[in-house]
């Protein structure tokens, strides 16, 4: 139906105006001129994707690829394979066993509302490692939004101690804050092991609880709440499961699929700084197999922090170019199907 506004302009006629392949062919020209050291197509297919989705080369060693919600944005057999490399990561890890909680409950809707990042070695293709992170969904502000939980990392035992953190943890939390208009990303994270506790805290600010100085929030409670209330599946926790709101523990974690993951204070990989060492052995009750839940957020000052400390210098330049990718998509095109008067945007510019 047409406005009274769209009634009443005038119309004048026009050559189809298309924004998108002007700016394809800038960006061709530009590399062709050595002005651009980001593959054109690559930048262009950041345009169009309605999902993040990323490539690239670290160093030598490995590759990794970054998926948002592959049960949406992957055709049926590249989901297939990518589920049979995230389980072939699982087995190598747990002597051949399997999980049946999270991203590997039956009906598979966690791939649809997951990140998942994939690192290979690039010797022989196979897959060394992943991590599952699933978009919580909860209300903030009176507004639907969403806590990025850090989910599950599963490391090759023969890989563990490559350097492998900084890809499986931080990476997509950066490309996703970058994602987002560099807007402060909510984190959420469950886990017994006081060298993840001690990276969390260290790694993201406003965290609560295991970080120095950092008290709860109402923030912290509320997005605590709704995550006991309504996500426990997504990190394996079981109904009867208790849970101290004040401390943020959780007590007899390991009754909803994660069972195989429970360990002990002995086994569980230390920091490397004794603080987080002595807090989860005074927090947590491990032979009754408790969990901390952390929240935290990612913002200007611990993105700037990460790329810092925790990105190797080889890689700062493949970074840089996924970092202006992801800002293309975020930013540039939405400008850009703004500007195209062809391009329908719902109840803002209806389809004619």
């Amino acid at each position: 139906m047409q406005t009274g506004l769209q009634s009443a302009s005038i119309q004048i006629p026009r050559k189809k105006f298309d924004l998108l392949t002007i700016f394809k062919n800038l960006i061709v020209r530009s590399a062709r001129l050595g002005e651009s050291s980001v593959r054109p197509s690559a930048i262009f297919q950041a345009l169009r994707g309605d999902f993040l989705r990323l490539r690239f080369q670290p160093d030598r060693h490995h590759s990794v690829e970054i998926i948002e919600c592959p049960g949406l944005s992957l055709n049926q057999q590249d989901l297939d394979a990518l589920v049979k490399d995230c389980r072939a990561v699982v087995a190598s890890c747990l002597n051949g066993n399997q999980l049946e909680y999270g991203l590997f409950a039956p009906g598979g809707a966690a791939w649809d509302r997951s990140v998942i990042t994939l690192v290979r070695s690039t010797d022989d293709g196979r897959p060394i490692a992943f991590n599952a992170m699933p978009l919580l969904p909860v209300m903030r502000g009176g507004q639907a939004s969403h806590v990025l939980h850090l989910g599950l990392v599963m490391v090759d035992p023969r890989e563990r101690g490559g350097g492998l953190s900084w890809i499986l943890y931080g990476l997509t939390c950066f490309a996703l804050f970058v994602r987002g208009g560099l807007r402060p990303l909510w984190i959420s994270s469950v886990t017994q092991v006081p060298a993840v506790v001690g990276m969390v805290a260290e790694t993201f600010d406003q965290v609560y609880p295991g970080q120095a100085g950092t008290a709860p929030s109402f923030a912290h409670r509320y997005l605590a709440h709704q995550i006991m209330a309504g996500e426990r599946a997504a990190f394996g926790v079981g109904d009867d499961a208790g849970f101290d709101p004040e401390a943020q523990v959780i007590t007899n974690a390991y009754t909803g699929g994660s069972d195989n993951l429970k360990k002990s204070f002995a086994v569980a990989a230390k920091h490397r700084e004794a603080r987080y060492n002595m807090f989860c052995a005074a927090a947590l009750n491990y032979d009754r197999g408790d969990d901390v839940l952390q929240i935290g957020r990612l913002d200007l000052g611990s993105a700037r922090r990460f790329l810092a400390r925790s990105v190797p210098r080889g890689a700062l330049p493949q970074l840089a170019a996924q970092g202006l990718m992801i800002g293309v998509q975020a930013v540039v095109a939405p400008l850009l199907q703004w500007l195209d008067a062809d391009t329908p945007l719902g109840r803002l510019r209806p389809a004619r």
